[in-house]
């Protein structure tokens, strides 16, 4: 199997007309679920039941320590293992240093919990000025998985899609902010936990789905075919 999003190709003109074909080299989606499950069990899953046994047994930052020691028992076993450790999980493990130094700073737990959520609301307010400045966010980092032509990017309707998209993980980030901060200031701390981690991934499983949705339609409705895979080797 080749390498997940190694190389895109189009045909088509830089001066907006319809591009007859696009090619994504995908991969299986089997692979990718098999893949995602392994991330979600080790970076939502296992985190949520130690931090509610954490709650339970030593308290709010007793538990926050149980984090910290498993995100970097994480790296530490791979090292040990001699695999390769994980961008997303070196992002994750300074990032709740990060979060743990200034709560304890702050001597604030609250503080803790409402970090990520200004986070995503700084995203949401990203997306929202790129489509501003026609500099559509999405289109930049669809383009760091799959490299488009620039026959690809000039297409007028392939950038109002881009713009669309932008728009809609611009509300995605918002809503999660909003009702996370919401959550925070209304719930126990274990309540707030175990309901920050359903509407996140609720939020964000919706804001992947409908965007993968409304790529198919509107590439269609376009005039612009899209080869996935599996359709091409049938074709060929």
């Amino acid at each position: 199997m080749s390498h997940p999003m190694r190389r895109c190709s189009a045909a088509g003109s830089s001066n907006g007309t319809p591009l007859t074909r696009v090619h994504l080299t995908l991969p299986d989606l089997a692979s990718v679920a098999r893949h995602a499950s392994v991330r979600v069990i080790e970076g939502v899953v296992i985190p949520l039941a130690l931090f509610l046994v954490g709650l339970r047994v030593f308290g709010a930052w007793g538990a926050m320590t149980v984090g910290l020691v498993w995100a970097y028992g994480l790296i530490g076993a791979r090292l040990f293992m001699r695999r390769r450790v994980p961008g997303i999980l070196v992002i994750g493990a300074v990032t709740i240093t990060a979060r743990t130094i200034i709560a304890l700073s702050a001597h604030s737990i609250t503080l803790y919990f409402l970090q990520p959520s200004l986070g995503s609301a700084l995203v949401g307010g990203a997306f929202l000025v790129s489509v501003l400045l026609d500099r559509p966010l999405a289109a930049r980092l669809a383009g760091d998985f799959c490299p488009l032509s620039t026959e690809v990017h000039a297409n007028e309707h392939v950038r109002r899609f881009f713009r669309q998209i932008s728009l809609l993980w611009a509300f995605a980030q918002a809503a999660n902010a909003g009702i996370t901060i919401w959550l925070l200031f209304s719930q126990s701390i274990g309540t707030f936990v175990v309901l920050r981690s359903l509407v996140s991934v609720g939020v964000t499983g919706s804001a992947i789905l409908a965007s993968s949705l409304w790529f198919r339609t509107s590439m269609a409705r376009n005039g612009i075919d899209v080869i996935w895979p599996r359709l091409r080797a049938a074709r060929a």
